[in-house]
């Protein structure tokens, strides 16, 4: 379900709308109306022994190819993430997507998760915090592997703060292989009121990456 929004939409909008299990996109880059989304079927990925990490991606963060850094260049996050590229010629991100998650982000409500080889931003995610639950809202890489990267940190990471919900909206084949799962809209707020009420805060741990490569310890899966 989407509807049209004429009137200007606020930063505490925005957070009362992800409250109520209900998110903003627009229908092109160049489109100036954003639509309201209610999906009456939700995607999360699982922040529990069911995250699944394929065993190559464990194998490549094993060897830590990128530098990894959360809320170090969130602008640059989000344009990337809003650049066309090859088998999507379009993007739902437009100028106001940009400037009201810019101000969340201010706000300490949005947040980035950066994959770097050395100076260059190669992968990357970003989304909003409300209390203990996250919603992911879109990923780039510019490497093999970098907005997979990205994913695995952010779910230890959120593992860490105590979070219990990753929302990512949408079930997609990328996403699958992480284990990610749907339920109905019931279920979704069953799930959300609880964690928006939890008093989680996102904070990096002192070693992520010891973080992340104890998470990988043993590797059970395959894939």
């Amino acid at each position: 379900m989407s509807n049209r929004t004429h009137d200007r939409i606020t930063p505490d909008i925005l957070l009362r709308a992800y409250a109520a299990g209900i998110f903003p996109m627009a229908e092109s880059a160049e489109s100036s109306e954003l639509r309201w989304f209610d999906p009456p079927i939700r995607a999360l990925i699982p922040l529990d022994d069911y995250f699944h990490v394929p065993r190559r991606l464990a194998r490549t963060l094993k060897q830590k190819p990128f530098t990894v850094r959360l809320n170090t260049a969130f602008d640059q996050v989000i344009r990337a993430c809003a650049e066309s590229k090859l088998g999507r010629d379009t993007t739902w991100i437009n100028d106001e997507i940009v400037t009201l998650y810019s101000a969340l982000y201010q706000r300490g409500h949005a947040h980035s998760i950066e994959v770097w080889d050395d100076t260059n931003l190669v992968g990357g995610l970003y989304g909003v915090s409300l209390g203990g639950a996250f919603f992911g809202e879109s990923m780039f890489s510019r490497s093999t592997d970098a907005s997979k990267i990205a994913l695995v940190y952010l779910v230890n990471l959120l593992r860490s703060c105590a979070f219990s919900v990753l929302d990512t909206q949408f079930q997609t084949e990328h996403l699958t292989q992480f284990g990610t799962f749907e339920v109905t809209r019931v279920n979704y707020h069953h799930l959300l009121y609880p964690a928006i009420r939890n008093k989680a805060q996102i904070i990096a741990p002192q070693d992520w990456d010891y973080l992340v490569a104890a998470s990988l310890q043993p590797v059970t899966h395959t894939s």
